[in-house]
């Protein structure tokens, strides 16, 4: 036994075993994740060890080929396990803990040229003449070159990408009909991750060769990326008053995913048959949620276009033919009506008009969708009409003067807001916003001034109804203003005590 341990005992026997344990120490504390590698190559490492033992076996038996072979590949394992330690220190160590980032295709060239290096030192302190090796490695060399051509394109296609940065893990790239998020950059391909969950594997040569689009690269300072949404009005409808309204559609809604600055544009593209052609421009801040965010973004533009009362262009090869008759649209027209008057007669504001006051009101409602998100009025603007939600659901906020929204009430169906403007012309009082899909039918002081004109006694009226949304509003103001100079005065409480502290040096 005693001369079993002699044998396996050797002079680099203690730096081996330190130098390793350090070094899986280390790691083992920092790297976190990367847990896995380390054990597997400790394992390793102890394979070789364990070579190492039967290598002493065989010499104290004197079997002296078999033990020296068993050592030399034991040397060549166990410098392999050292060096591959020594990456993973370097690289995931103290390379990050200096905010140096380097590509893992780095560490593994740099790992195996240490390999390499390590296979010639071990195999010239085993006799072999290099000189004649490395003569006969370069005819193969060259032969494995020439037979693996696509193959070295994709590893050097690879390392290249990392490299120079144009490509890096969590970009979202664009290339002919895919799109995805690089979730893998490996040695041979890099692995697309698209919005149905499909991982497409793209040879690096490929990408090497051909184009691609990064899309919303953070490294260039873009804010995101920049969609289009295109869409024909009739030539009838002057082009300012498209674009503003546009514009106005989605600046102003509460949109998902909808980068307020840079700020929506829309620009008159062409003058096509029959009609202009248009594109709102928004900013997409997540690349994942681009058709979603298309079609919110549809939305609020087509209920921007229904409000105005315009309609999208037809292409002057379509043919639209529609046969009715007075006593069709009759029908329709008192379907409308019908509705028009059901909503108003739920109004408390409305009560005391008779029906012939309100079926002539009903004539003059204009029909005014608005999308989920819709900024229907907003605080401080004047407004001479009003809204009645007849579908979908409304919040009212009061905004503080630093812009922070409190949420005064909620709107179901069935509601009204807006009578200040009409009945006073005074400016919003509050922001309303759309928490639904929602559908009104908007009333304006022209289709108002009739009836108050005819019935002055009208106006007193209603001016109770008024008062009590007036009463609201001053609470929740002077609720703030409470909060506000109760906020201020503790600032100043603390302002003074701080001027005492310091005077008297207390801690």
């Amino acid at each position: 036994m005693n001369e079993l341990i002699a044998t396996l005992w050797r002079d680099e026997t203690p730096y081996v075993i330190g130098s390793t344990a350090l070094m899986a120490a280390v790691l083992y504390r920092f790297l976190g994740n990367g847990r896995t590698t380390l054990r597997h190559t400790l394992l390793f490492f102890a394979f070789w060890l364990l070579l190492d033992v039967v290598a002493a076996v065989f010499a104290v038996r004197h079997e002296v080929t078999i033990a020296a072979a068993l050592h030399q590949a034991t040397l060549l394992g166990l410098g392999l396990v050292l060096i591959r330690l020594s990456g993973l220190v370097m690289f995931r160590v103290l390379l990050p803990a200096l905010h140096v980032r380097t590509p893992r295709i780095l560490e593994d060239i740099v790992v195996i040229a240490g390999y390499a290096l390590w296979a010639l030192v071990r195999l010239s302190y085993a006799g072999v003449e290099l000189s004649s090796l490395v003569a006969t490695s370069a005819v193969i060399t060259a032969v494995l070159a020439f037979a693996m051509q696509d193959t070295l394109g994709n590893i050097l296609g690879g390392l290249a990408l990392q490299l120079d940065n144009s490509l890096e893990i969590g970009d979202w790239v664009k290339m002919d009909d895919l799109s995805g998020k690089v979730v893998e950059i490996q040695w041979r391909y890099t692995a697309i991750l698209t919005r149905n969950g499909e991982k497409v594997v793209v040879p690096n040569s490929q990408l090497m060769k051909g184009k691609f689009s990064v899309i919303a690269d953070k490294d260039v300072g873009v804010a995101g990326w920049r969609r289009w949404i295109w869409f024909n009005i009739d030539y009838s409808i002057n082009p300012s008053l498209v674009i503003a309204a546009a514009e106005r559609a989605v600046a102003d809604a509460e949109i998902a995913n909808v980068a307020h600055n840079p700020a929506p544009s829309c620009v008159a593209m062409e003058f096509a048959d029959g009609s202009v052609r248009y594109a709102l421009r928004y900013w997409l801040i997540d690349p994942r949620d681009d058709d979603p965010t298309d079609s919110a973004v549809r939305t609020h533009l087509l209920a921007t276009i229904q409000r105005n009362g315009w309609r999208l262009a037809l292409s002057d090869q379509v043919v639209h033919l529609v046969q009715e008759g007075d006593s069709h649209r009759e029908a329709v027209w008192q379907r409308e009506l019908a509705r028009r008057l059901q909503a108003l007669s739920g109004i408390e504001l409305f009560a005391t008009i008779d029906e012939n006051e309100r079926h002539k009101m009903a004539e003059r409602l204009v029909h005014a969708p608005f999308a989920k998100g819709g900024v229907i009025t907003r605080q401080g603007a004047v407004a001479h009409w009003l809204y009645i939600i007849v579908s979908g659901e409304a919040d009212v906020y009061w905004e503080t003067p630093e812009g922070e929204r409190r949420l005064l009430t909620h709107l179901p169906r069935g509601s009204v807001f807006g009578e200040m403007g009409l009945m006073t012309g005074a400016a919003r009082s509050a922001t309303v916003v759309a928490s639904t899909d929602i559908e009104c039918y908007r009333l304006d002081k022209a289709g108002f001034e009739d009836i108050i004109r005819a019935r002055p006694v009208l106006a007193e009226s209603m001016s109770h109804i008024l008062a009590q949304r007036l009463q609201q509003i001053d609470e929740m103001q002077n609720e703030y203003r409470k909060a506000q100079s109760e906020s201020e005065r503790a600032a100043h409480r603390a302002a003074i005590v701080q001027r005492i502290r310091d005077f008297f040096g207390l801690k």
